[in-house]
């Protein structure tokens, strides 16, 4: 004879692998990796110190 199978544990593992799926193909589409994630944050603090570097603060003189 065969195995009993429960139908709702059978279901819910197999929408669980179509998750999987789905996920697996969001991740190779959307997906960076941390060498790219990385590369971004190192380039957005350099620019913020490039800026803050830049800044000059107001004198007394001119000002309103």
């Amino acid at each position: 004879m065969g195995d009993i199978v429960n139908l709702r544990s059978a279901r819910k593992a197999k929408a669980r692998e179509l998750r999987e799926v789905e996920a697996q193909e969001n991740r190779a589409k959307f997906g960076r990796t941390k060498g790219e994630k990385a590369g971004c944050r190192k380039e957005a603090e350099r620019a913020t110190r490039l800026l803050d570097g830049a800044f000059m603060e107001r004198t007394g003189r001119n000002e309103p």
